[in-house]
């Protein structure tokens, strides 16, 4: 199967506006789509997207899903999972998850900024 995405050249993102929080999230982690749409219920799409976790913002439970994620860190930092067992990443930091596996909670102390690309197969 092929990802049809469209063409995009290189151009500025209006990183000031254009944010809101996804369906399933807490207030102080939004998303700003960049390319892309990802159908959950017919299990079809992609989307690459910015996640940012504003200072202090947190989730409190695993998420899993039935699509590929692709995630980079590009700035701040993001703990995952929960004590005792949590780790902290800093930028430059990457993962890659198949369908189905648990991942998180997550949660920031001075905010973050992510890159994800989410696809099915």
């Amino acid at each position: 199967m092929a990802i049809n995405k469209e063409h995009l050249e290189f151009h500025a993102l209006d990183m000031a506006g254009g944010w809101h929080v996804p369906a399933g999230y807490p207030p102080g982690i939004e998303q700003k789509i960049l390319s892309g749409r990802l159908d959950e219920e017919a299990a079809s799409g992609h989307r690459t997207r910015l996640l940012r976790f504003l200072p202090g913002a947190f989730t409190t439970t695993p998420f899993t899903h039935e699509y590929w994620e692709e995630v980079y860190l590009i700035a701040g930092d993001l703990i995952v999972g929960a004590a005792p067992g949590e780790e902290t990443f800093a930028a430059n930091t990457y993962a890659c998850r198949p369908p189905g596996v648990a991942h998180g909670p997550f949660r920031s102390q001075g905010g973050c900024l992510l890159l994800e690309v989410h696809y099915y197969d």
